[in-house]
């Protein structure tokens, strides 16, 4: 959280964070009872015994690690080509066409310089290469015609290439075509979440664009809010789910900003930014809707740390001055911009859905 001092009275601003909270009010608007110390997220007791470190990345992704399993199941080579970055599995892929034409390059030129027969001798005077391109000829079935393999070793090569090429093919065709399907929701979150003013009081705030030209509707949000409490003289970390100024929106074609108000209910009431270091909180944010263009769920994760919180301000505006026939635009690059807050007195700090 930045240095700025959010507009509260300093009592509550200063308060420390009880030893024993205590079970929350299960009251909630909307929703079913707030989550407490016995309830499991999915990340088990000893993590939430024991860790210390960051559950959830900026990028959604979790700091997990599983150890004890096989080489094939620790690769996952094809649940890894799915969800790779599409440089990195454009750069897998062609290393590994390389390579496979590298190795049966090489398994035709130990064959010796009598396998192939260059009858347009367009590549004299290099064994090596000649068996490369021809490798790559019969992988791809081009098949030019002026190469070509002689006698039983070099023909069975080919046969076996021919087989490699066509499983090859299909598998590569295939996990294109499943990156390709594969419902994925590519939101953008402010990399700073706020304490700004809002109503009588404050909130705690983050605001999120959908980067992609597809429609997202019936987006729903959930934000918990993790942090370490002592119960029984044992530290235990908790989560409370956070209730939202509006849980979801059902269109979402500009950009939205998720409110968390900070009341007298609120896990936030009266903690500034030592208590929630000393807390060791962070604030984990799931997000689900409804890709139009192939109606399936979608997700998108991330998390905000207190020192990715500022205090005191608000975000700066979004849209672009109305165009001459009346569209509305926004400019994603301002999506971060923060504005300090003019008075402590300042109300609406920040828009219920920008």
């Amino acid at each position: 959280m930045a240095d700025a001092t959010p507009p509260q009275d300093a009592t509550r601003q200063n308060a420390p964070p009880p030893a024993d909270p205590g079970p929350r009010s299960t009251a909630r608007r909307g929703r079913g009872p707030r989550p407490t110390i016995d309830d499991d997220l999915g990340f088990g007791a000893i993590v939430a015994r024991e860790s210390r470190q960051r559950l959830l990345n900026v990028d959604g992704s979790f700091n997990v690690a599983r150890e004890g399993l096989g080489p094939i199941e620790r690769l996952a080579p094809y649940h890894s080509a799915l969800l790779m970055p599409w440089p990195r599995f454009l750069a897998y892929l062609s290393v590994g066409y390389v390579a496979i034409n590298v190795l049966f390059g090489l398994a035709f030129w130990l064959c010796g310089p009598a396998a192939l027969v260059d009858a347009g001798h367009t590549l004299d005077g290099n064994a090596f290469v000649r068996a490369f391109f021809f490798s790559v000829e019969t992988f791809a079935t081009i098949g030019y015609g002026a190469i070509a393999p002689a006698g039983i070793a070099a023909n069975l090569l080919v046969t076996i290439e021919a087989l490699v090429s066509l499983l090859s093919v299909a598998l590569v065709t295939g996990l294109v075509f499943a990156r390709f399907s594969r419902p994925t929701a590519r939101i953008r979150f402010s990399r700073q979440a706020l304490i700004a003013p809002f109503g009588d009081g404050t909130a705690f705030m983050f605001r999120l664009v959908n980067e992609r030209r597809t429609e997202l509707v019936q987006l729903e949000a959930r934000v918990l809010f993790a942090h370490f409490v002592d119960v029984h003289g044992q530290r235990v970390r908790r989560f409370d789910e956070l209730a939202l100024e509006r849980q979801g929106v059902v269109f979402f074609p500009l950009a939205w900003t998720i409110v968390h108000p900070i009341d007298a209910d609120s896990p936030l009431a009266g903690l500034d930014r030592a208590a929630m270091n000393a807390a060791e909180a962070e604030f984990l944010v799931l997000l689900s809707g409804i890709d139009e263009t192939n109606t399936q769920v979608v997700y998108a994760r991330t998390s905000y740390t207190p020192d990715e919180i500022v205090a005191g301000a608000k975000f700066g505006n979004l849209f672009n001055p109305t165009r001459a026939d009346g569209t509305l635009s926004i400019d994603v690059s301002r999506l971060d911009a923060v504005e300090p807050v003019v008075a402590p007195g300042a109300q609406n700090g920040a828009p219920r859905n920008a």
